[in-house]
């Protein structure tokens, strides 16, 4: 039978959710991080003559307004009631839900590090370019020597071959070999080298250790020295293993990355966007207070209440830049409300954690904070995003305090950043002559009463950077 092959027309129900243009922007708005937020506020008063930025002076006049307000309600309740009141007041019910800044509140001195200003510091690529204007006159080489910078990846080192170099300038390979050699020079030392072992002899001849034991090895010896065969380096040098090891710790503090160094990408402060204090020494209860001091606060501008209703199109023009910058300053007051949300749900769920360190965290996930704020679980992470938090504890990713969990025999949870913590610490007490295996660990934290395979902890200590027992025995 042939196949029924035609166009037709069907009729089909279903639910879809739309984004609309006004929607997208507030999630832009919630997950940007304070310092990009600013940004997008100032080119939103520069662009919308209905936004207008309340000067200091107009906001502390308005604040002082508002609070002999509340103070007098207050008086006129207690006069009602006629009740001795606790001095001592609630401080959620204090601070306007929250939603307030940290610096208008508590204020914050000039030498405070989240208001000063920024020194910068050139990237690692510019600080490269003014040591090749130096060094080499302009010209073709210069232009040579351009080009090995730009082709350097973000550990420092030359991923492009000389030869492709030298045909794209139509110069022979020595010439540019000879550039590379004047900007391997350059600070940081091992700069533009072409492999890790060349950047460590790099290393070591700008300290003036070309003939040191330190060079030998990493010429001779570099397959045996990155699998710790010190027995095997020890019979051809003639010396003890323990010696040999001496000289791998020596080179072990070189820079493997020097295109890392704090200058690779110029300077990044990192401005927390929240702080969590505590209220008082004595008691445990602790205050969320958003960092927000330098955004502009805004409101509607009444300049053009005024403006004649016969212009059509200028009223058209102010009612729509009217609609949207309520719009904006209603999506901001929103954002301060969701993140004060979010981070005192992490706070009430994390409470150990402020009191005894990073031991202490619990298993926490997206869902339980959304779960306990009555949010969907996409806000809460939109909220997380590229935030961190000053705490007493130091500044934090609001992502660290959320972590999957390892059962326990009593039948908790334990946060998987709290295991690391402990991995950490049996192994800096460990033996280092007869340092202990991942099996060992699994058994010590067995012994604890927590649940874990041998693969987990396998997993979890090279997450942290830490070496297997072999690689970490000490003669």
């Amino acid at each position: 039978m042939a196949p029924n092959i035609g166009l037709r027309q069907t009729m089909q129900l279903r639910q879809q959710l739309v984004m609309t243009q006004r929607l997208q922007q507030a999630l832009k708005l919630l997950q940007v991080p304070t310092l990009e937020l600013e940004q997008i506020l100032r080119q939103e008063l520069q662009g919308n003559p209905l936004l207008e930025e309340i000067e200091p002076e107009e906001e502390l006049e308005e604040e002082t307004i508002r609070e002999n307000e509340i103070a007098a309600e207050d008086e006129k309740v207690r006069e009602k009631e006629q009740d001795p009141q606790d001095e001592d007041r609630d401080w959620g019910d204090s601070w306007d839900e929250g939603f307030r800044s940290l610096a208008n509140e508590r204020g914050y001195d000039e030498e405070d590090e989240l208001e000063r200003p920024q020194k910068y510091i050139p990237s690692g690529q510019e600080d490269l370019g003014e040591q090749l204007q130096m060094a080499v006159p302009e010209g073709i080489e210069r232009m040579i020597g351009e080009y090995i910078i730009g082709c350097l990846n973000e550990d420092g080192l030359l991923d492009c071959p000389l030869s492709e170099i030298a045909a794209y300038y139509e110069v022979d390979e020595e010439e540019v070999e000879a550039i590379l050699k004047i900007v391997q020079g350059f600070d940081p030392a091992g700069v533009a080298a072409r492999d890790l072992q060349e950047c460590l002899i790099l290393q070591l001849a700008a300290r003036g250790l070309e003939d040191s034991d330190e060079t030998h090895i990493i010429n001779n010896h570099f397959d045996s020295l990155k699998n710790r065969k010190f027995n095997d380096i020890a019979r051809e040098m003639k010396i003890t293993p323990k010696e040999v090891q001496s000289i791998a710790q020596r080179i072990g503090e070189l820079d493997p990355r020097p295109g890392l160094s704090p200058n690779a990408e110029g300077a990044r402060a990192i401005v927390p966007d929240l702080e969590v204090v505590k209220v008082d020494d004595d008691g445990d209860e602790y205050a969320v207070y958003l960092n927000d001091s330098n955004l502009p606060r805004l409101r509607v501008s009444k300049a053009y209440e005024n403006t004649s209703k016969g212009n059509e199109d200028a009223v058209k023009f102010i009612d729509e830049r009217k609609r949207h910058a309520e719009w904006v300053i209603k999506t901001i007051e929103q954002r301060r409300r969701t993140m004060i949300r979010v981070m005192e749900a992490i706070v009430a769920e994390q409470r150990e954690f402020f009191e005894k360190g990073a031991i202490a965290l619990r298993p926490l996930t997206l869902q339980q904070v959304a779960s306990t704020i009555g949010m969907h679980e996409s806000t809460v992470s939109r909220v997380t995003r590229q935030k961190y938090v000053q705490t007493p504890r130091g500044v934090f990713s609001l992502k660290y305090f959320f972590s999957a969990g390892l059962d326990s025999n009593d039948g908790t949870e334990v946060a998987a950043k709290a295991v690391k913590i402990m991995i950490q610490e049996i192994i800096a007490n460990e033996n280092t002559s007869r340092p202990l295996s991942d099996k060992k660990i699994v058994d010590m934290l067995h012994e604890k009463g927590l649940k874990i395979a041998r693969r987990t902890v396998a997993k979890y200590r090279e997450q942290m950077g830490i070496l297997s027992a072999r690689m970490r025995k000490q003669f």
